[in-house]
């Protein structure tokens, strides 16, 4: 059978016109597969994911697995021969319980509009990466995403109770659990998240909700150097002050901003530390106390307004920088310890392979991400991160804090990883998936 015939039998629409088929083909990350998918197919409902992956099974067919495409490692890039599972159509939000704190959603749900139906019944969704706006809970579940919020509340795999799962032989099944603890059976929820769609298509999930905070206290510090502002944020772990977010700017990522968006940040310091405190004005006034000490300009505020300003600002940092260039937007993680260390090393990286690095970090948690201006110099930027790679695995922490390896880390992975801790991963990914249709090639 042609893939056109088997996958009308599936009853799920679809298409195979070029311009579909090459909107789909790549992610964020810009990584280019070879060839040209099979088709694109729009499920609505459980039972035809099922459908379709039974039928991929029996064919042979591969599948991608696919939300909003905001993938920065080439995890829900797909090539020749693949079937893109869109699941982008599957996007209802099917319920919220005030009373346990959960959610249950479909994996198309837009990260930030679950945010806003939670805040409706004093609740938060806490994940919240940078691409809230449009990348999806399925895509947010692949890649176990982090964000801004990660210094307290945790990344999605902190927010995930249960999955519902279709297997790579089309059957369905059901992990972890809708209450707030829960130990039976081997964690399968957990070796889920993160998985990059290698293991199984997830089609639903049941949430955290966390209640919304109290006014918040957001405070913007600057300092004569990164060096200052680490210590900073080191120092706010020192007294025992747990920030919802501590997000550091360096000064190519400030001058980046600055004239993007008109702002002038970068004229109190060469870093930036943006810290909003949850806890109450007396853990707020600590903060300020502590981020004070060595800060050249200081300001805090509970102001809704000025708090968005400040937030804007940060999350346009990535736009900003893509002005400047195509960026390779790296992340890694080290320890907090060690996060002034790892800035100024990736600086000097930066100027012996003589292409601009802006840093931005989620200091709370000490990861990192360098994001190089690649320009025409490809090759030096390449070899730049992978003298970033290296610099984070000599510093004791990760090639990948949030991101995922997709096809970009891969060698890299194997690295942290080491031959026995591999080999057991790809058995487990043959036991799931002995075919090897879901996601080849990425993650392991």
């Amino acid at each position: 059978m042609t893939a056109p015939a088997w996958l009308a039998a599936t009853g799920v629409e679809w298409t195979d016109e070029p311009s579909v088929i090459a909107g789909r083909r790549v992610d964020r990350s810009g990584v280019e597969p070879d060839g040209m998918p099979l088709a694109v197919a729009f499920p609505r409902s459980v039972e035809q994911v099922r459908n379709v992956v039974r039928a991929a099974h029996s064919t042979r067919t591969s599948i991608v697995a696919r939300g909003a495409g905001t993938a920065l490692t080439g995890a829900s890039s797909a090539g020749a021969g693949v079937l893109v599972l869109d699941l982008s159509r599957m996007d209802r939000i099917l319920g919220i319980r005030p009373d346990d704190g959960v959610a249950v959603v479909e994996p198309g749900v837009i990260t930030a509009a679950l945010d806003r139906a939670a805040a409706a019944h004093g609740l938060r969704y806490a994940p919240d990466p940078a691409s809230l706006e449009i990348s999806t809970i399925g895509g947010n579940i692949a890649t176990n995403a982090g964000g801004l919020r990660c210094a307290k509340y945790g990344v999605t795999r902190d927010a995930v109770l249960g999955l519902d799962v279709v297997l790579a032989d089309g059957r369905l099944i059901s992990t972890g659990r809708a209450t707030l603890k829960g130990v039976a059976g081997y964690d399968l929820t957990g070796l889920f998240v993160g998985s990059e769609g290698t293991l199984g298509v997830v089609v639903g999930a049941t949430l955290r909700l966390r209640p919304l905070p109290e006014p918040t206290t957001t405070v913007a510090a600057s300092y004569a150097d990164v060096a200052g502002a680490a210590a900073a944020s080191v120092a706010l772990a020192a007294a025992r002050i747990q920030p919802v977010l501590a997000e550091l700017l360096d000064e190519a990522t400030l001058d980046a901003i600055d004239a993007a968006q008109g702002t002038h940040l970068r004229k109190t310091g060469s870093a930036l530390l943006i810290v909003q405190i949850d806890g109450g004005a007396r853990e707020a006034a600590r903060a300020v106390e502590v981020l004070g000490r060595d800060a050249t300009e200081l300001r805090s505020t509970s102001d809704p307004e000025e708090t968005a300003a400040l937030l804007a600002a940060r999350r346009g940092a990535l736009p900003a920088i893509e002005r400047l260039g195509r960026p390779l937007i790296e992340d890694i993680a080290v320890p907090r310890s060690r996060l002034a260390e790892a800035v100024r090393e990736i600086g000097v990286i930066a100027r012996r392979h003589d292409v601009p690095i802006c840093t931005i970090a989620h200091a709370g948690d000490g990861n990192l991400h360098p994001i190089i201006v690649a320009g025409e110099s490809v090759d030096a930027a390449e070899a730049a991160a992978d003298e970033i790679f290296a610099l984070a695995l000599r510093l004791g922490g990760t090639v990948t804090g949030e991101h995922g390896v997709g096809v970009l880390k891969l060698p890299w992975l194997r690295r942290e990883l080491g031959p026995a801790n591999h080999d057991l991963q790809r058995q487990l990914k043959a036991l799931f998936d002995p075919h090897g249709i879901l996601n080849p090639g990425k993650a392991l």
